[in-house]
């Protein structure tokens, strides 16, 4: 365990370098970890365990898609793809990545198979945090660990057949056995990330949806439209208020605050775009701070919690989400952004 220095505060920070491969697989040696739930997460986190020499099974509804799209990656039934009970009577370790609406469904054929011993492992906080609305509490003679990948699963697989990492945080909420540490330390090297970085079920939670509901989906989306919008309404085409609103971010100004950071990026743009984003830096942050203050306490309070949960309870859900996700793809913003993605050099 490394102390990091991270802008004057010192964290927790696990590396490949101090935890090496070699050593997670030795950790990890006698143990069957069957990785519950093929949908965002298990495809990734499984093929990445599996090439990297661990013993893993996956369990999945047979006859759902995402069966077919496990035979289709490889894994084969009654060898290592199996019903989701069979998987967890098999197991040690039991990496539960469902839905958080799939965990809340599954749990109790799940917990009947938590015998003393065997580890419980999430990929996100939700279940555990949330308990008083999800029913999940886990036994008290299990080990109860998190490896959450800062990506998406199918990030986490890309970067991993192309040599690279993306940064998990872990947390610890129940050692029962011990071994939790090195436990969570194995898994998270075995799964591809980059490095690994200390956190509790509660934080990575909180942090997560707070993630999504803001910077990373809900507030990206909502001011992109109120921009491309703004263009529009003036007299701009959709090719140009598409370039200046989402292309130019995305295929160009992002990938350098990746690499370099934002104070980079702005050195390395022209003196009136480094003038405007100074000026106007500041009153989009103060705008907005209290939209964030709201949504911390939305999420700190189990109000985000309540309100999926009783989303996905509803039977018409999945229809209602397909029309919601139906209307932002045929809007004219993204029908152009489809146009435009076509018409990148790599596609001609």
């Amino acid at each position: 365990m490394a102390k990091i220095n991270f802008g004057g505060v010192v964290e927790n920070v696990a590396t490949r370098e101090e935890f090496t491969l070699e050593k997670a697989r030795e950790v990890l040696k006698d143990e069957v970890i069957a990785v519950i739930g093929y949908g965002v997460q298990g495809p990734g986190q499984s093929l990445n365990l599996k090439d990297n020499g661990f013993n893993v099974i996956v369990g999945q509804r047979k006859g759902s898609s995402t069966w077919d799209k496990a035979v289709k990656d490889g894994w084969v039934p009654g060898k290592d793809l199996f019903e989701i009970e069979e998987a967890c009577e098999k197991a040690t370790i039991i990496q539960y990545l469902l839905s958080d609406a799939g965990q809340i469904s599954q749990w109790p054929l799940v917990k009947k198979h938590l015998t003393p011993g065997k580890a419980l492992y999430f990929s996100h906080g939700f279940g555990i945090t949330y308990s008083d609305q999800t029913g999940i509490i886990p036994p008290k003679d299990v080990d109860v660990i998190l490896i959450a990948p800062k990506g998406s699963g199918t990030s986490l697989r890309r970067l991993f057949v192309a040599g690279k990492g993306i940064n998990s945080s872990y947390a610890i909420y129940q050692d029962a056995t011990g071994r939790a540490k090195e436990r969570v330390y194995a898994l998270g090297i075995g799964v591809g990330s980059g490095y690994l970085f200390e956190t509790d079920f509660k934080k990575e939670v909180f942090s997560d949806l707070t993630g999504e509901r803001g910077v990373l989906m809900g507030a990206i989306a909502g001011i992109m439209e109120a921009q491309y919008n703004k263009l529009r309404s003036k007299g701009h085409s959709p090719s140009e208020a598409f370039n200046e609103t989402v292309e130019e971010l995305t295929q160009s100004l992002l990938p350098l605050v990746g690499e370099n950071g934002m104070d980079w990026m702005y050195a390395n743009t022209s003196t009136t775009a480094q003038r405007g984003a100074l000026d106007w830096k500041n009153r989009f942050r103060d705008a907005v701070a209290p939209v964030f203050d709201e949504l911390y306490d939305s999420v700190a309070s189990g109000n985000e919690a309540r309100i999926t949960i009783e989303a996905n309870r509803q039977p018409d859900y999945r229809e209602k989400l397909s029309q919601e996700l139906k209307e932002i793809r045929e809007s004219e913003m993204w029908q152009t952004g489809a146009t435009v993605r076509k018409l990148r050099p790599e596609n001609g």
